[in-house]
């Protein structure tokens, strides 16, 4: 089964982030980076933004 793709505004939603931290975040090696579907069109995989999620939580309940 494939893997389900998130647009930028499900990635917003679901991490709370603006579209110009995710990006800088991007830059900063912060944040996983989105796959390139066309010339103009990105998608994250699910598992990068749940997988990044966790890690959040993790850090802050240490």
């Amino acid at each position: 089964m494939a893997e389900k793709l998130l647009r930028r505004p499900e990635v917003e939603a679901r991490t709370g982030l603006s579209r110009s931290t995710i990006y800088q975040w991007i830059k900063d090696g912060e944040f996983p980076a989105p796959v390139a579907l066309g010339a103009r069109l990105v998608a994250w995989r699910e598992s990068d933004i749940e997988a990044w999620l966790e890690a959040r939580e993790t850090k802050s309940a240490a």
